[in-house]
């Protein structure tokens, strides 16, 4: 058996060739994290038969992915280790030092002596999915920083109107009012049955006649600033809000339908040190997997 060990980094990666007994038959070297480091890497490997090669590197987030996805694509052998196996290992060398020459052949180490899996098709799709689910709570992020702001514009412009929504503005019936009239002499200006409908229907009838008044009479002693540029603000806003809401209504479908497909997979691989170890596992609708199949 041939082990490589990558340490991962942003622009240069490292790797290493060893054999099972620890002998090193390539010294570390970098390659970059492009199509002339990649090309680089499959050179210093191409002298050994790839089905005896097995690659093993750390998962390190975004910064392995592109190099994952190559490795796979192009039929090589992968081991995603986990970084805590190569930090427990570095406690046993006398210097405990880490540097990017010296992470690659612990990553060895930790094939030769550690137990791993096999990188698999399943993986990549949760690759897939991962980066999928990344974008999702960035989403959530803009969201959330959208909301605080739309607070400070309400605020600024008619701070009693927080006064009537005690659970929060970021509710349907507050955001259908303030998208058509968000300045507090605009909706002092409406007419009460109007301003009742709007919010009757946009509530579901949580708020009504009395809510309208109240609302009225607030925004006519508003002490808010006279600006309508804040009202242009708070509009669109409310529409980056919405269309936030919409997109991760649509990942969230996404990713449920990518998750069913995962799960629906019946058999994945496992292996334990050797490739001659590896044996396959049903696994039924229970979740509970069956040996020996």
């Amino acid at each position: 058996m041939i082990y490589v060990g990558i340490d991962v980094a942003k622009d240069t990666h490292y790797a290493a060739v060893a054999n099972s007994y620890g002998e090193v038959l390539v010294e570390p070297f970098a390659f970059g994290n492009d199509a002339d480091g990649f090309c680089l890497l499959q050179s210093k490997l191409a002298a050994y038969d790839r089905d005896e090669l097995l690659i093993g590197l750390e998962s390190t987030g975004i910064y392995s992915e592109n190099l994952i996805c190559f490795l796979y694509g192009s039929g090589y052998h992968l081991a995603v280790i986990n970084p805590i196996q190569t930090a427990a290992l570095r406690k046993t060398n006398i210097r405990k030092t880490k540097t990017d020459k010296t992470d690659t052949l612990l990553i060895i180490k930790a094939l030769i002596v550690n137990t791993y899996r096999i990188y698999s098709e399943r993986d990549a799709e949760s690759l897939k999915l991962k980066s999928l689910c990344r974008f999702r709570q960035n989403l959530k992020k803009s969201k959330a920083r959208l909301k605080i702001h739309l607070s400070g514009f309400v605020n600024m412009l008619f701070p009693e109107f927080l006064s009537l929504f005690k659970s929060g503005i970021h509710i349907a019936a507050s955001y259908a009012l303030l998208k058509k009239h968000s300045s507090p002499e605009d909706i002092a200006a409406l007419r009460l049955n109007s301003l009742s409908t709007l919010l009757s229907k946009a509530s579901r009838g949580r708020f009504g006649s009395d809510a309208a008044e109240a609302l009225k009479g607030l925004a006519k002693s508003s002490v808010g600033v006279k600006n309508a540029y804040i009202s242009i603000q708070i509009t669109q806003t409310i529409a980056q809000i919405e269309l936030l809401e919409q997109q991760i209504r649509e990942l969230d479908k996404l990713i449920s339908d990518t998750t069913d497909e995962l799960n629906s997979v019946p058999v994945y691989v496992i292996i334990c040190r050797r490739f001659a170890s590896v044996r396959q596992v049903y696994i039924p609708p229970s979740g509970r997997p069956v040996s020996g199949v």
